[in-house]
């Protein structure tokens, strides 16, 4: 009996999606090493790069990710010295995140980090700026 077509795993969207993401994931980790950062904190830190400080809540929206599974991130990044928390004087239950000295230092030793993933993945720039705007277009459908 013959497959349908629409059930392949060369049909799929969420196959490609996936293993991509693996695969540049590990293309990051020798230069993350260097950082002491995993990939999930290096995103953290290039939010906090961008923005200085955001609540737990804000933190999350920006990297679609819960608060039960940031906080743990942020605890390790607290613990290495790279991040402070601090709650509301306004409301208790509103946590700030910024960057210490020592994780604004670290943003100098990440500099190289695009430049040198473009050059591992070897593809035309152009085609991988297209591929990042089309996979933020698809992205931007899962925002609240």
């Amino acid at each position: 009996m013959k497959e349908k077509s629409h059930l392949l795993l060369k049909e799929q969207l969420c196959f490609p999606i996936y293993a991509t993401s693996r695969m540049v994931t590990r293309l990051y980790q020798p230069w993350l090493d260097k950082l002491g950062l995993t990939y999930p904190q290096y995103l953290v830190m290039l939010v906090l790069w961008e923005e200085q400080r955001l609540t737990v809540s804000q933190l999350g929206k920006r990297l679609y990710l819960n608060t039960n599974t940031l906080t743990p991130l942020l605890k390790k990044l607290r613990d290495k010295g790279m991040v402070a928390k601090e709650r509301s004087k306004d409301d208790e239950r509103t946590v700030h995140i910024e960057l210490t000295e020592k994780g604004q230092e670290l943003k100098a030793q990440a500099e190289d980090i695009p430049a040198n993933l473009l050059e591992a993945i070897d593809m035309p720039v152009e085609e991988l700026r297209q591929m990042r705007e089309w996979m933020w277009k698809l992205l931007g459908k899962f925002d609240d």
